[in-house]
């Protein structure tokens, strides 16, 4: 974690019109670092993601990218027009083509190696986003951003596509900032959690975050509990030695708590 940032925000904020989405938003992302994005609808998450990406204008403040910084990127939803003839391979190789060895390399990274001839039309919503997590890994990236990548598929879906991407970081070393309404499901899969309502509620470990006052106002005290059940199951946990809360109106809450994961 002591390397230069990947991806700095500072002191952000996006108005449209006299709406303010973001306020005085800080958040980096480190190397191999695992960051998830959690907050209401409304939030301002995938305004924060559009300022990463460059398709938003900040109001106030600064994006500041590592130069050379490559990133891939998973929306939420692509539609295709079903009647267009189209298969994955076809897909993954626009708008240039890209040789069929990397295709099949990027299609088996993402968990759906057998895919390649078969017609985007008749995919599976899973299967979809798979293919959508291959094109974004043909570009070697240093940073994968998922926005909300498994809206509309189940929970044993969602939980197989954040195991896939704990498996991508591992085997290329990239850092990873997402988006998730699966809270409990997503919130297993990452080293640190932030808590997005416009600013910065809270952020830090999974555990932590789950057991901060504001989290746990915008989600409900159960969402630690489900928290926890699905994090001792699944006996996979990150342990870090502090958290942080910001923006008016939030508690501060430090230290790691340890008790309801062991």
């Amino acid at each position: 974690m002591t390397d230069r940032p990947l991806v700095k925000v500072s002191n952000l904020s996006v108005r449209y019109g006299d709406s303010d989405v973001l306020q005085g938003v800080d958040l980096q992302v480190a190397p191999n670092e695992i960051v998830t994005l959690v907050g209401p609808n409304g939030s301002g998450k995938s305004t924060l993601i559009g300022a990463i990406l460059g398709g938003v204008r900040p109001s106030e403040g600064r994006v500041t990218r590592r130069p050379g910084l490559r990133i891939g990127y998973v929306p939420q939803r692509l539609v295709l027009d079903p009647t267009l003839p189209m298969t994955v391979a076809r897909f993954l190789s626009l708008p240039r083509r890209v040789p069929r060895d990397r295709v099949h390399g990027a299609l088996e990274r993402a968990g759906v190696p057998g895919i390649a001839d078969r017609q985007m039309s008749v995919l599976s919503g899973g299967q979809f986003q798979r293919a959508l997590l291959a094109r974004a890994l043909l570009s070697t990236p240093d940073l994968l951003i998922l926005d909300e990548a498994t809206a509309g598929l189940d929970q044993p879906g969602s939980a197989a596509f954040y195991e896939r991407i704990e498996q991508v970081r591992a085997d290329t070393g990239c850092a990873v900032l997402m988006v998730s309404h699966d809270l409990h499901v997503v919130m297993s899969a990452s080293d640190r959690v932030i808590c997005l309502n416009g600013h910065v509620c809270c952020e830090g470990t999974p555990e932590v975050v789950a057991a901060a006052p504001d989290y746990r106002r915008l989600f409900g005290a159960g969402t630690r509990g489900t928290l926890a059940l699905y994090r001792h199951d699944h006996d996979h946990t990150h342990f870090h030695d502090d958290a942080h809360t910001h923006g008016p109106g939030c508690a501060h809450h430090h230290g790691t708590e340890r008790g309801a994961t062991e």
